[in-house]
């Protein structure tokens, strides 16, 4: 039985225009060093926006225990491989587009991320909120990053043969809890639905 993602809440617009996607005073200090490299890769690289596929590789490189999800197996090396040869390779094609799935309204889009990243970085702070963690850790934003099938993070992943399902229960385990929603195993039950996008894990 595949885990259940749990669905991120709705707000009003206005309230998360309100809110900076990457709120500093609230982030680990391994995190806000993944944000400050993710923007530092989109300048360098010229990229458009901050989106799933630079999180995903400035967690990698900037905080250990996100790491330490992947093990130490031969999965993580084609993975970073894969990052790394984005602007070279098939992330080319990334470059002249907006990263959003459609399942996020376009307000999200803030401080020069994706729509999708900053949802993302929402459902990460949430998801410490709900562990009343005063701090987002990197961990939150990976759980995040894996449960969109239309984020840019997830295509890497899949690229690198690494299941997003796999990547997210790790998470869970790590955190030795499991979010509300996820007990449900039925299809479209209460936790059937993505974070940050309208299509059930269960079709990925």
């Amino acid at each position: 039985m595949q885990p259940r993602i749990p669905r991120q809440s709705d707000r009003e617009p206005q309230e998360r225009s309100g809110r900076s996607a990457d709120n500093d005073a609230r982030l680990s200090p391994e995190l806000a060093a993944a944000v400050a490299g993710a923007r530092r890769r989109v300048l360098r690289d010229g990229d458009r926006q901050i989106d799933t596929a630079h999180l995903l590789h400035s967690l990698l490189e900037s905080d250990a225990e996100v790491r330490s999800v992947f093990g130490d197996g031969p999965g993580i090396a084609r993975l970073l491989g894969y990052l790394v040869q984005r602007s070279i390779g098939y992330g080319l094609r990334w470059q002249g587009g907006v990263e959003d799935s459609g399942g996020v309204p376009v307000v999200t889009e803030a401080e020069g991320f994706s729509p999708l990243a900053a949802a993302c970085m929402e459902h990460a702070q949430e998801r410490a909120r709900r562990r009343d963690d005063a701090a987002v850790r990197g961990v939150d934003l990976l759980a995040a990053l894996v449960t969109d099938p239309q984020a840019r993070a997830v295509e890497v992943l899949q690229r690198a043969g690494i299941d997003p399902h796999d990547v997210y229960t790790r998470v869970e385990t790590l955190d030795g809890r499991h979010e509300d929603g996820l007990a449900d195993p039925s299809p479209g039950g209460a936790g059937g639905g993505c974070p940050v996008g309208r299509q059930d894990p269960a079709s990925w």
